[in-house]
């Protein structure tokens, strides 16, 4: 027995070391999320319409391909770019700051043209006056803003470009302009070119635009050409990066953007921080001043817990390369979250410890018991959350993937360090003789005779009447319920020195065309100002606020885009996250249980709170967004994670009392377990609360909608799950 239990310890303190050592230095083994370093989250779709056969199908991975090189050469460092789909490009760009540099490095198609521009006058005259003739079109050059008239047949292109580089133009007071020089074959035709059209004007256009248009003095058989147009230095050194990697072949658009400042990314790492400590803390003190002895037993497998969070994710590159170990802000609040869930288990073999010691068993006895007959619970009521999780990485997109990754991890470590590292604990206590016949547990909550089911029609009521309320409340604000996320636009965040006039800001909207955006300042920083427009005129806005606030330092905190054909496909991935979530928690439950009718009953009771949780966000003036949808997942797993732990009592006395009817069962079920439904659900809810007053605006909606779903959750499990199983079972149920 003894050798037994040492080669359990060992085997603990193996698995635990193992974790350890992936887990620290965190910031050597863990990645920090653009929502926390800052940088830059692009989709952007390739336009393959005017392409055919093979180059339409090759596109998107040339694309991958050009934009890899661009982005190197421009510098920045652990980039993700991959393809999604046929014609979608998913880029992350850590770190970086200039965003107007950035997406045009990225999205410039660089398709490089030289055109004979016509110097017959009429033909010009008509062109001006709104006739082009057949085989022209009219542009106009970007100084002087003179039109020019150009051979819509191009006489070279790009892809006769061996090298481009910046020079310095002497004659025009050294400004920076772009050389090319073009291989044997493309040189030989640019002398041809050149020598046939002596006394013509090149014109050099580039993605459509004129650069510049030379007069062809003579034959120029060196294969060299100059690009000119103004450039500051950078420019010109970006253009040059652009037309030596190679054009792109085919336009790109930008259907989802999302850029976070260093300013907001170090104030979420602060916020998120000193939430997780505070609701951590507050868990802790909670366990160890509750069930003393067995508490600080807890409070140890918790602890651990949070070691194995943290190794699991620097780990997670060595179980599945080409992963990266990434923390995002949502996955800190899933780490917090995941010990208050992990809360569940270590409070539900302590009531069963309880139980058996007040049936009189001895201690080991007692502590055997608890843990065996806890363990059903436990396991069916982890796995239905671990399939909402698995459901939000499936169809979620970057922080939230980072939510569901740490949140899985703390599920699957929860149960090890409950069931396994807390017996172990236990069972070396007894050995040394530090617990002998008792173990002493606080009790606030007594045991309770209540007849839940006799009220079941009133509380049928009172949901149904919130329910429709807040239903009303939907659809009375329309499409104005939901974030650009789904409704598609542009969120600007900025924070000024000193709180600004929102009536002022307003007006610098109007100047700009901007007048029907909406301005949100938050209560508790008013220094900080969110506008949401309906068009990206970002740069034109910076410069316009910072105009008209001088002396004001303004940073810019965020800016998130979503065009129209993201936010439906956003939305489309999200019905299909709790769709699918729905329908595996159903097969599950249905499976375990051995009758539908529980598992029906526990998804009303779970969409009941997943739509109450909704219908607050939306009365209170609050949008539906991804970490929304994240946090209706969440609910929807904690909530029959709640219904599960009374079914598993349920078919446990079913067992035991024979002779009880299905009524007397569920109500002695829900008493058994209304101590044990309270107290997890409460000290879940302090992890929540310290989200919500401590976590940001950030994470302001989700942890409101946690907080509501979670409250909400206990009510549905006794009063609307329970009473279901009994009046679909046709019994009587008076």
């Amino acid at each position: 027995m003894e050798k037994k239990l040492n080669l359990k310890i060992l085997f603990i303190l193996g698995i635990v070391g193992l974790f350890a050592f992936y887990a620290f230095p965190l910031n050597k083994r863990i990645n920090l999320g653009l929502d926390l370093q800052g940088g830059m989250h692009l989709l952007l779709k390739v336009d393959t319409s005017h392409l055919e056969g093979q180059a339409k199908l090759d596109a998107c991975d040339r694309a991958v391909e050009i934009i890899r090189n661009r982005i190197d050469e421009f510098g920045v460092r652990e980039t993700s770019i991959q393809k999604q789909g046929d014609d979608e490009i998913v880029i992350q760009l850590p770190g970086v700051t200039d965003r107007a540099r950035a997406i045009e490095l990225i999205g410039r198609t660089a398709m490089l043209e030289f055109k004979i521009v016509s110097n017959e006058t009429e033909k010009i005259k008509s062109a001006i006056e709104g006739q082009v003739p057949e085989g022209y079109e009219l542009k106009y050059t970007p100084e002087g803003n003179e039109p020019v008239l150009l051979k819509k047949e191009s006489v070279l292109i790009g892809d006769a470009l061996i090298n481009a580089s910046v020079r310095f133009d002497e004659s025009q007071f050294n400004d920076p302009i772009v050389a090319l020089q073009f291989n044997p074959e493309g040189a030989k035709k640019f002398a041809e070119v050149t020598a046939a059209n002596v006394g013509k004007r090149l014109a050099i256009v580039l993605d459509g635009k004129v650069q510049s248009a030379p007069m062809i003095r003579e034959s120029i058989p060196s294969g060299e050409a100059v690009i000119t147009g103004r450039f500051d230095l950078k420019e010109a050194q970006d253009l040059a990066l652009i037309l030596r990697i190679g054009a792109l072949p085919a336009p790109m658009h930008i259907e989802e953007e999302r850029t976070v400042g260093p300013l907001l990314g170090q104030d979420s790492i602060n916020k998120g921080v000193k939430a997780c400590l505070i609701g951590s803390i507050l868990i802790f003190i909670f366990m160890a001043g509750y069930y003393l002895l067995a508490g600080l037993v807890s409070d140890i497998a918790l602890a651990l817990n949070l070691i194995m969070i943290l190794g699991g994710l620097g780990l997670l590159p060595l179980l599945f390369p080409g992963v990266s170990a990434t923390l995002t802000l949502p996955g800190i609040a899933g780490i917090a979250l995941s010990l208050g869930m992990a809360v569940d288990a270590n409070v539900l073999i302590n009531e069963r410890i309880r139980e058996e010691l007040s049936a009189g068993r001895n201690l080991r006895t007692a502590i055997a018991n608890g843990y065996q007959r806890a363990f059903s619970a436990i396991f069916d009521s982890n796995l239905t959350t671990l399939i909402a999780a698995f459901m939000l990485f499936q169809f979620g997109t970057g922080p939230i993937r980072g939510f569901a990754v740490t949140l899985t991890i703390g599920l699957i470590a929860s149960m090890f360090t409950a069931i396994v590292v807390t017996r172990v604990i236990f069972e070396l206590l007894l050995k040394l003789g530090w617990i002998k016949n008792s173990l002493p547990m606080l009790k606030f909550i007594g045991e309770t005779k209540i007849d839940f089911i006799k009220k079941r029609k009133l509380f049928y009521a009172i949901s149904t009447i919130v329910i429709l309320v807040l239903a009303f409340s939907y659809f009375k604000k329309g499409p104005q319920v939901y974030g650009i996320d789904f409704a598609g636009g542009q969120l600007q965040e900025y924070s000024f020195k000193n709180a600004p006039s929102v009536d002022k800001v307003r007006q610098v909207l109007k100047d700009i065309n901007l007048g029907d955006a909406s301005i949100q300042q938050f209560q508790d920083n008013p220094k900080v100002i969110l506008i949401r427009t309906s068009e990206d005129k970002n740069e034109e806005l910076t410069a316009k606020l910072k105009e008209s606030f001088l002396n004001e330092d303004i940073q810019v905190l965020r800016i998130e885009r979503v065009g129209p054909v993201a936010g439906k496909h956003l939305k489309k991935k999200a019905v299909l996250a709790m769709f699918w979530s729905l329908i595996g928690i159903l097969i599950y439950v249905g499976f375990r249980f051995k009758h539908i009718n529980f598992a029906l009953a526990g998804i009303i009771a779970l969409l009941h709170d997943v739509l109450v949780a909704m219908g607050f966000l939306i009365f209170t003036n609050r949008q539906i967004d991804l970490l929304s949808v994240t946090a209706f997942l969440t609910v929807a797993g904690y909530s029959i994670n709640d219904t599960i732990v009374i079914y598993d009592r349920v078919r446990e006395n079913a067992h035991l009392y024979r002779k009880l009817s299905l009524k007397e069962l569920i109500n002695l079920s829900v008493n058994q377990t209304l101590g044990r439904t309270l107290l997890t659900s409460g000290v879940t809810l302090l992890t929540v609360t310290a989200f919500l007053l401590y976590g940001g605006e950030v994470l302001s909606n989700f942890s409101f909608a946690l907080f509501v779903g979670f409250i909400s959750g206990v009510y549905s499990t006794i009063f609307i799950a329970s009473p279901l199983v009994l009046a679909w079972s046709g019994k009587n149920t008076k």
